[in-house]
């Protein structure tokens, strides 16, 4: 997906602060965030420091209740924590 021309439909969801997760984490957030708010394409957005994630843009959804974004943000917290046990994507 490319973002150099947002459509109407797109939208970013923006994190308190950034999470340091791994490519197949990120993977599994932007596939939860696909499927929480049924959007036809999501994208993680990255921190400034380029190697954490800081926010998710998605297409194809409507505007976002705020319970998404902090359902969203707490699957990234979530995926962050398991990762530094060792305990996987996070779907378990």
């Amino acid at each position: 997906m490319t973002s150099a021309h947002p459509e109407a439909d797109c939208r970013d969801v923006w994190f308190a602060a950034p999470y340091a997760l791994d490519a197949p984490a990120e993977v599994a957030l932007e596939d939860y965030a696909r499927v929480l708010l049924r959007a036809r394409d999501a994208e993680t957005r990255a921190g400034a420091d380029g190697a954490s994630v800081a926010g998710v843009h998605l297409c194809g959804v409507p505007p976002i209740p705020e319970s998404a974004e902090s359902d969203l943000e707490a699957f990234a917290r979530d995926l962050q924590a398991r990762g530094e046990r060792g305990g996987g994507l996070g779907w378990g």
